[in-house]
């Protein structure tokens, strides 16, 4: 596989450095990739580096994911307003371990094979250069015009807040430089590769090796992606869509990608997914020819669901989804853990019940009548149960005096009603 090919065809090159692609050909390559331990989980903007960093490894190249644990504590200043805050090395230490555990189900660091995948920090080799060291043997090959000319320092230097930048900020992409120049010299890492807004920092690192030790190092940046909207890519109402399912469940991971435009998802499917091109053509072709079945979104989610979470994960957020659409039968809803259950309803009314009453048993007219306003009024009740229109736990109501009592408590504090086809109600036992 030609890694500079694979790239272009899935639209995932930016720039790329003269003589990049001959290195590549020429031999075995060791590339790396900076990744940001701001927090304890990568989210889906990390993503298209990742990517990149698997396909490099499927070309049978040797990727080095680089974890910031000394560039962090400072803060990239491309394109941020303002500087961030710094992270103490605890705090750190514990987002890498975690960040190490997510990248494994992208890339392998386990096997013998001769590109097996390395996981570094550069607060290993910066914790104990000295500042003095630093300037003498790092800063003195770089002038300081050729870190203003840098749009990173010009768009911070030009902004209207007149905040200015701070000297750790301005040093940052001598770090980086250092970063590519340790790696060169102990990893015989010839290629770094990052996202289009780090062609500055990278191209500083180039010209560091060139001038210290005359040698040749090369630079591929992929582009930012966005919606085709133009809006920003990763974040929804709530935030950032993360890769961890503390913070996003594999059920709202799913269906951000399910629920993606036709022209995100053409573009997605490319850059997210290691399918091949003859099987994506065919797929969009699929799409065009029927776009109200959403193959594309679908596959899209289906594949990237399972490399983040697992085919499982996938199966029960196929299954949650179709909740809604009533698709789904009691036992199978009662298979599904709370979390995804609540993702699913987080937009439903809810109503509180009381847990003693509860337990005594209490008619489901004057639950959903009276003691909760799912009908608003016992009669309507009655009559839209002997029309079959009334669930409890996805199961049909037969009689509008039917007794509800604990045992039909979901996680032991749910209960869920359902009034026609799509009006869902959750009862919550307090």
């Amino acid at each position: 596989m030609n890694f500079i090919e694979e790239l272009k065809w899935r639209g995932m090159i930016h720039d790329i450095m003269p003589g990049t692609e001959e290195q590549l050909t020429k031999e075995l390559t060791s590339a790396y990739l900076g990744i940001d331990p701001t927090a304890d989980s990568l989210h889906i903007g990390h993503l298209v580096g990742v990517m990149m960093l698997r396909h490099f490894q499927r070309a049978g190249h040797r990727p080095i994911a680089l974890i910031g644990g000394a560039t962090g504590m400072i803060g990239d200043p491309s394109m941020k307003s303002q500087e961030r805050n710094l992270l103490d090395e605890d705090t750190l230490r514990h987002n890498q371990e975690a960040i190490k555990n997510q990248l494994s189900k992208f890339l392998d660091f386990e096997s013998e094979a001769s590109n097996r995948a390395v996981l570094v920090n550069n607060y290993e080799w910066t914790k104990n250069y000295t500042f003095l060291h630093f300037i003498r043997d790092i800063g003195k090959y770089i002038t300081v015009n050729y870190m203003m000319a840098k749009d990173s320092v010009k768009k911070r230097l030009s902004a209207e807040s007149n905040e200015g930048m701070s000297f750790t900020e301005f040093s940052y992409q001598l770090l980086q430089g250092y970063d590519y120049l340790y790696l060169y010299e102990n990893y015989g890492c010839r290629l770094q590769m990052g996202g289009s807004d780090q062609w500055g920092n990278i191209t500083t690192g180039t010209e560091l090796i060139r001038k210290k030790l005359g040698g040749e190092a090369y630079a591929l940046t992929c582009p930012l992606v966005t919606k085709a909207d133009g809006s920003k890519f990763g974040k929804t109402e709530s935030g950032n869509v993360w890769l961890d399912p503390r913070y996003t469940s594999p059920y709202k991971f799913y269906q951000f990608w399910l629920n993606v435009s036709d022209l995100d998802a053409e573009k997605y499917i490319r850059i997210f997914t290691v399918m091949e091109k003859s099987e994506i053509d065919a797929l969009i072709a699929e799409h065009h020819a029927a776009p109200h079945l959403r193959p594309l979104q679908k596959r899209l989610a289906k594949e990237i669901t399972i490399m983040v979470h697992s085919a499982e994960e996938y199966a029960t957020a196929v299954e949650a989804s179709q909740i809604l659409f009533g698709g789904l039968t009691s036992e199978t809803a009662k298979k599904i853990d709370e979390a995804t259950m609540l993702d699913v309803f987080s937009g439903v009314p809810v109503f509180e019940i009381s847990k003693d009453e509860l337990a005594a048993g209490i008619k489901a007219v004057d639950l959903l009548a009276d003691k909760t306003t799912v009908f608003p009024s016992k009669s309507e009740m009655r009559k839209t149960v002997q029309a079959g229109g009334v669930s409890i736990n996805r199961e049909k109501l037969r009689n509008f005096d039917d007794l509800i009592d604990s045992t039909s408590l979901l996680y032991g504090k749910y209960i869920l009603a359902q009034r026609g086809r799509k009006n869902y109600f959750l009862l919550v036992a307090k």
